[in-house]
């Protein structure tokens, strides 16, 4: 079953999980494990592509284990076939320089802004005080502009991501705003950054994700996007679907039943 016949057919499913591949907590066939036990049909792996970024070792996959990686997930097809749908896919970060051959599907993610120059780069989830930073050094205290950099660079996933299956985390900028309120979602000039980015990621006809992970971890009440964008991405004829960015077998699935429901009755 490939991707597109999984997301028809499946009812059970969850397409956004790490494995001990990259900054996951186990291993492919511990969490397929976990999986069955929920009565999934399907689980679609998607692992971090390799980010030559400092920090990025630290939770993405090395080069060199994409091989191992692509063996493993096909191993676990064959041994799991009748029982459960297994997919390979990556989480493929904007700026990675690992190749997206060999996937059943790509998650199309940015988890850095680029600085002009092309050698800084501002990791935005990594903590408040980065981000803080990053806006006092590099857009004068401005945290709009920072945002406006975020958005514009999303933007450009059609050209440099134009094979992605998903859009991941479409609004990650906003990570910490709950626990630390950097800037106002409201803002005109955030509204209209993000809004400039979204209509272009809407003409690729792909889903975004309606993802529960900084829920699940404790970052979050609500899901990635916030509540305007996903209204105006279906108010725009839009698709989502629902993703857990589990990085742990338990977090399967995280907070679909209500999420599910809204989608259901929106």
């Amino acid at each position: 079953m490939d991707f597109e016949e999984a997301i028809a057919k499946c009812k059970n499913f969850d397409l956004h999980v790490h494995s001990t591949f990259s900054d996951g907590k186990a291993t492919p066939e511990e969490v397929i494990k976990h999986a069955l036990e929920l009565g999934m049909d399907c689980i679609g792996f998607s692992d971090h592509s390799h980010s030559p970024q400092p920090g990025g070792e630290r939770w993405s996959m090395p080069l060199s284990r994409k091989p191992d990686y692509l063996k493993e997930i096909a191993r676990l097809k064959a041994e799991y076939e009748g029982k459960i749908c297994v997919l390979c896919g990556i989480e493929q970060d904007l700026y990675s320089d690992s190749s997206p051959d060999g996937y059943d599907y790509i998650i199309g993610a940015m988890h850095f802004i680029k600085l002009p120059g092309g050698e800084n780069f501002i990791p935005v989830d990594q903590s408040p005080d980065t981000l803080r930073r990053a806006a006092d050094e590099y857009f004068g205290g401005d945290f709009y502009a920072l945002c406006e950099a975020y958005f514009e660079q999303v933007s450009t996933m059609p050209e440099k991501l134009p094979y992605c299956s998903i859009v991941a985390h479409f609004d990650l900028i906003t990570l910490f705003l709950e626990q630390s309120p950097l800037f106002d979602q409201n803002n005109p000039r955030y509204i209209a950054a993000w809004q400039r980015a979204a209509d272009k990621l809407l003409k690729m006809h792909i889903p975004f994700e309606i993802n529960t992970g900084a829920i699940a971890r404790g970052y979050r009440t609500t899901p990635y996007p916030a509540a305007p964008i996903r209204e105006y991405i279906r108010k725009n004829g839009g698709k989502m679907l629902l993703s857990s960015d589990s990085h742990r077998p338990e977090t399967l699935r995280h907070g679909f039943n209500q999420w599910k429901n809204e989608l259901e009755t929106k």
